[in-house]
């Protein structure tokens, strides 16, 4: 049961962030929308087309590589995600704050719900999978860091979509979304066994 709560709190934090501060402000970030984005304009399709096969083939990658816990916690955050992102859209609502506000808050809501998320072996569905793989097999690479990485990756793909100045609001958003994350883990680590 608290597994599950914190998958739920997870994604609570995750779509609030995104659905009352980002997507209002185009903040964007380094995620499978953001790339299909990408890919979209580049191959003149539906972003849809992109976004359904890019989390098909994550949610694979899960399976095969972090396990049926994983893959199960994995599609409750996803149900999760879909369903709160869908409502809480769909009410429109977002705060009149300052940019430079709006993406740091962002990036601490999305930062520890990826927290919880990752600590309830979950995903959101993502290329945090990706970045769960690679520490899974050496437990060295860092998984806040290599999330920051990849994202960051993926928003430099879309500078010429998006422009540089949502490329440098995204990249600091992840920023801060990387720092938090790996704020919390390293906090709440617990301790190796000698």
């Amino acid at each position: 049961m608290k597994r599950i709560l914190m998958i739920i709190l997870g994604n609570l934090l995750i779509t609030g962030a995104y659905a009352f501060i980002t997507v209002p402000n185009e903040i964007i970030n380094g995620g499978v929308t953001s790339f299909s984005m990408v890919l979209g304009q580049v191959c003149r399709m539906d972003i849809s087309v992109f976004v359904n096969l890019l989390t098909l083939f994550l949610l694979l990658l899960c399976l095969v590589f972090l396990g049926r816990e994983f893959f199960a916690g994995s599609v409750l955050s996803c149900v999760c995600y879909l369903s709160m992102f869908t409502f809480f859209h769909s009410l429109g609502l977002s705060p009149r704050l300052p940019l430079p506000l709006c993406i740091m808050l962002a990036g601490i809501l999305v930062g520890a719900g990826y927290y919880l998320c990752i600590c309830a072996k979950s995903t959101a569905i993502s290329f945090d999978i990706i970045a769960l793989i690679l520490n899974k097999k050496n437990p060295k690479v860092n998984i806040a860091y290599t999330m920051g990485i990849i994202n960051t990756a993926v928003l430099l793909t879309g500078f010429m979509v998006f422009g540089l100045s949502s490329v440098l609001c995204g990249i600091l958003f992840t920023a801060i979304q990387t720092f938090v994350l790996n704020t919390l883990q390293t906090i709440f680590a617990k301790p190796s066994e000698e």
